[in-house]
């Protein structure tokens, strides 16, 4: 039952975080658009990108798909406690049981 638990927080946990960070993306995409005029560039890395621009990028989607991921994932484990009557699996604290 335990090992069952643990594979359905896991795909819950990554769905959740997968759709946050999508979501996040298209939201920073339509950020940026608006903020500078220009598309996001496509590959940051490029010699071709500013480096002010790649750096740039670089930050604001980090922060941004971060932010969505843990946000998601709390929420996911929120709903997962009230569903299920106990902390997923991965974040039990020593000693505690299902």
């Amino acid at each position: 039952m335990a090992q069952d638990s643990s594979k359905v927080w896991t795909v819950f946990s990554l769905v959740s975080a997968l759709g946050a960070a999508a979501v996040a993306k298209k939201g920073l995409d339509k950020a940026w658009q608006l903020a500078t005029g220009k598309q996001p560039p496509e590959n940051p890395a490029d010699p071709d990108v500013e480096i002010w621009e790649a750096v740039s990028w670089a930050v604001a989607s980090g922060i941004a798909v971060g932010l969505a991921r843990m946000i998601a994932q709390r929420k996911a484990a929120s709903y997962y406690a009230r569903s299920t009557g106990h902390l997923p699996p991965d974040l039990r604290k020593d000693g505690q049981r299902a």
